[in-house]
């Protein structure tokens, strides 16, 4: 199948359901994203700071970029004019640069905070305590120049479906609880970014908002052609 056909057969499954699909597009060619923006497909992740600026700059203007992967602070600046959303969000001390670069661009910046919900000490995130522990702070009141729009989580890379399935339900229902107990300007709980190529299908059933697929529509990464 094309780019075009599985984002379209994607986007049938995604129809009466909550979720968006944002199509990774890391280390695959201008030319595929094109394939797919040309047949109507707006959001794309990428999760390296400078392929996303250098695909930002010679695409069209239009295209929602999500940045999914892990974010050093000293790149922030780089995406801060144009990203559409930042997902992993896992340091209060990167929230902190990321309202710095906002307020210099004259930006609110939307980002979702980064839940460690999988069984891996490879994966990042804050945990549930951490995130409660800052929203009890009061030192959102210093984020003028980021919106928390949500959350996004990584379950543990495993065939056990059972333990996915909870850690995605976990997520949800951490998510719940913190749109009902907390009440901000700076906080719009809306998204829940869950769900990749082997596991979208239950990351919807338990909730997700938007799903990250890359392989499943561009096939496996090639990382010796980055145009």
């Amino acid at each position: 199948m094309s780019v075009v056909d599985q984002i379209q057969s994607i986007n049938k499954e995604l129809e009466n359901t909550q979720a968006k699909l944002i199509a990774v597009s890391k280390t695959k060619p201008n030319k595929l994203i094109i394939e797919a923006y040309e047949n109507g497909h707006r959001a794309f992740g990428e999760n390296k700071v400078q392929e996303l600026v250098d695909k930002a700059a010679d695409l069209p203007k239009d295209i929602e970029w999500h940045m999914i992967g892990h974010l050093q602070r000293n790149k922030v600046k780089y995406i801060a004019p144009f990203v559409h959303l930042i997902h992993g969000v896992d340091t209060i001390k990167l929230l902190k640069e990321i309202n710095k670069e906002g307020r210099k661009n004259d930006r609110v910046i939307p980002c979702l905070l980064q839940v460690h919900i999988a069984a891996e000490s490879t994966k990042f995130g804050f945990s549930e305590s951490e995130i409660e522990e800052f929203l009890k702070s009061g030192l959102l009141d210093e984020f003028k120049h980021v919106v928390i729009v949500g959350l996004m989580g990584m379950a543990t890379n495993t065939p056990d479906q059972i333990q996915v399935r909870k850690e995605f339900a976990g997520l949800k229902s951490f998510f719940q609880t913190i749109k009902s107990e907390y009440n901000h300007p700076q906080l719009d709980f809306k998204e829940i970014s869950m769900g990749m190529s082997g596991d979208y299908q239950m990351a919807v059933e338990e909730g997700s908002t938007m799903v990250r697929i890359g392989s499943t529509i561009f096939g496996a990464r090639n990382y010796a052609n980055k145009e």
